[in-house]
């Protein structure tokens, strides 16, 4: 995400301008945005989604689907059992975020800023804005602290949030444009890291070409960088190797790699039920090359909330993962309610308990 294009969100706004009010027959379904609908795989584009009342954008770029090898070769360097065995994944076609979420976007949600502003300009919601406040009434707690720790904010990437607090905010962006968002998938996102290529990182094997595509250890300056500072990979994805590591939706689960193993699959997702451990991927600005392979695996612990002073730990903010972020993907398919309920919103916490509590 990079707040840009003034030509094109003018534009943008225009279609907007149509979207049918409540008390008309016929209701889009989606707020229309330029190039984001495609009726086959082959007519897809990048686009950008606007944050309505707000300054933020999202660049979406184009992954078609296929079939690729997961995991790493016994042989590479670096490589943790736990990246094996190699097994074939199928991948349906989905968009993907250009850049990890910024503040810029994540804010919005997070503090409401869309919904101050439009109050502010006396602007009635619409249908698609008030379905978006059900994940607003249920959006993080203030933070304790500044959650940037002084590493920088306007185009930088959003750190430190829950894999829930991650996936409350795919839903909020989703009621509030008519689009499915989600995070990916373990297989999505290796998918899309190696963008057609088999090796150790998606322009080679040798990590000393590391400083053209990635921040990591030795050349961040201990400090996450804005995004889209450093090259593309070969499908237009910037910030895939390090920055920050990246939330996907699946649990670890030992062994699961193992049972995918015997015939292709496709998309396979370890539904997470319990809190720890879940997946980052990518590797990030505090980490050594090994992590920013292909196939490394990061996995969440309890301390990543070391500093967290509240009873009980706040289910938002993992404040000691100054180093995870995410991005979010838009599958071409979508799935229906049931699949929803059944695959890609279950989770624990649950945030349906979560707003019936109170907590």
């Amino acid at each position: 995400m990079i707040i840009s294009h003034t030509c094109y969100l003018i534009a943008t706004l225009c279609l907007i301008s149509t979207v049918a009010a409540d008390d008309t027959e016929t209701k889009p379904k989606v707020v229309p945005v330029a190039d984001s609908t495609a009726r086959t795989e082959t007519e897809m584009k990048p686009y950008t989604d606007i944050i309505r009342h707000s300054a933020a954008t999202i660049d979406m770029i184009p992954i078609r689907g296929g079939t690729f090898t997961m995991g790493s070769p016994a042989e590479e360097s670096g490589r943790k059992a736990h990246e094996g065995p190699q097994h074939d994944v199928s991948i349906g076609a989905f968009w993907m975020g250009k850049y990890e979420i910024t503040w810029d976007v994540y804010e919005v949600w997070m503090f409401d800023l869309d919904v101050r502003r439009r109050s502010l300009q006396g602007i009635a919601p619409d249908r698609f804005e008030v379905a978006a406040e059900e994940y607003q009434v249920s959006q993080p707690t203030p933070p304790y602290t500044d959650m940037t720790f002084g590493m920088g904010r306007r185009g930088y990437p959003a750190i430190c949030m829950t894999q829930f607090a991650a996936r409350t905010f795919c839903r909020w962006l989703s009621a509030k444009t008519g689009r499915f968002y989600r995070l990916p998938t373990e297989a999505e996102w290796e998918y899309a890291c190696r963008a057609g290529t088999n090796t150790a990182y998606a322009f080679g094997s040798d990590a000393e070409d590391l400083d053209d595509y990635a921040w990591y250890y030795d050349n961040s300056d201990e400090s996450y960088q804005k995004v889209g500072k450093k090259k593309q990979n070969l499908w237009g994805l910037h910030d895939m190797h390090g920055n920050v590591a990246e939330w996907v939706l699946d649990q670890y689960k030992p062994g699961f790699y193992q049972s995918q193993a015997d015939q292709p699959v496709s998309n396979p997702l370890a539904i997470p039920v319990q809190l720890y451990p879940r997946v980052v991927r990518g590797g990030s600005w505090d980490d050594d090359p090994d992590m920013l392979r292909c196939a490394a695996r990061g996995l969440s612990t309890p301390e990543w909330k070391k500093q967290d002073p509240q009873l009980p730990k706040s289910i938002w903010y993992h404040t000691d993962a100054q180093q995870v972020g995410f991005r979010i993907v838009r599958p071409f398919q979508v799935p229906s309610v049931e699949e929803k309920a059944k695959k890609w919103d279950k989770q624990l916490p649950n945030l349906e308990l979560h707003r019936k509590s109170g907590k």
